[in-house]
């Protein structure tokens, strides 16, 4: 990795670190808030929210750890450095969004069959607030390109969204006391966060588990890789992602013995090969001239 791009990694990292901090503080102050006013108001929508936005909070807060610790350099103990460390941030972000989820759907029902008055003047003005907060912090996260940026831009997004409902429902009950729209809105907005959480979460569950990257035509790069004149046949081939954004790829190749002098220069083709395909800077090739051993994976020969 070049020295411009080491400085493009670090000022990313720093710049991620920002973003997730910011929308801590932002959803943490918030979450708070919405406890007082949604007891005040007598909101089930506004009571769930500050459940589900503090378990956003307590889940930004690991993001935030996690991000920083994903950034120490390899040792012993972590051969491939702390990289995929951030996608816990994310998994748990998953896990709390999703049970928070179920959570508001739980609270909500009973106030369906027997529904509550609420203060629709204090929720119009309190989801102006909200809307305004929730739009800055989703904002600035959706600058960011990382698992964790990306799992917490759904948090804020959602969060907009559910306000401008709120904002809609509030400004109803006005004119009609339909207070019935109330749990209605608190489990529409939980069904539309499992709808975007879930897919993300086994994306995330994807990568933890070594499954190979979605940017990644894993057969179209095999056969590119075979179809390289001097290489005959190839075996172990391994892609997966380190953190959703850096991939890495193993690959033992076959080439004949008379090849051997080329051996430095058939890796440079395939890397090449691997580059075009989204692998840039964890890419190991062996080569090998027996079958026996292209089989075990090794070769002595490179």
């Amino acid at each position: 990795m070049s020295k411009s791009d080491k400085n493009h990694n670090h000022s990313h990292q720093d710049q991620s670190k920002k973003n997730i901090k910011i929308a801590f503080f932002i959803n943490f102050i918030f979450s708070i808030s919405e406890f007082f006013f949604g007891f005040l108001f007598n909101s089930v929508s506004i009571m769930s929210d500050a459940v589900h936005d503090l378990g956003d909070s307590i889940s930004i807060g690991f993001a935030w750890f996690f991000q920083g610790y994903s950034e120490k350099k390899q040792d012993e103990r972590f051969t491939f450095g702390y990289n995929r460390f951030s996608l816990l941030g994310a998994l748990i972000t998953g896990v709390v969004l999703i049970s928070g989820s179920f959570f508001m759907i739980y609270r909500s029902v009973p106030r369906l069959l027997d529904p509550q008055p609420v203060n629709y003047s204090g929720m119009f003005w309190l989801s102006l607030v909200a809307i305004a907060l929730n739009g800055y912090a989703a904002w600035i996260l959706s600058k960011g390109t990382s698992k964790n940026e990306g799992m917490l831009n759904l948090h804020m997004l959602e969060d907009v969204l559910g306000w401008i409902g709120v904002l809609i429902v509030s400004i109803l009950m006005n004119f009609t006391e339909a207070y019935r729209l109330d749990p209605i809105l608190s489990i529409l907005i939980a069904l539309y966060i499992l709808y975007k959480t879930i897919p993300e979460f086994f994306t995330t569950m994807k990568i933890l588990l070594n499954g190979s990257p979605e940017n990644v035509n894993v057969k179209s790069l095999a056969n590119s890789i075979k179809n390289v004149p001097a290489v005959k046949d190839l075996s172990h081939f391994h892609i997966w992602s380190l953190d959703g954004e850096e991939n890495a790829l193993i690959v033992t190749v076959l080439i004949d013995p008379s090849d051997i002098d080329k051996a430095r220069e058939i890796k440079e083709v395939i890397a090449e090969i691997a580059h075009e395909s989204s692998v840039k800077n964890h890419i190991t090739i062996e080569i090998t001239t027996s079958k026996e051993e292209l089989e075990k994976g090794y070769s002595h020969n490179t």
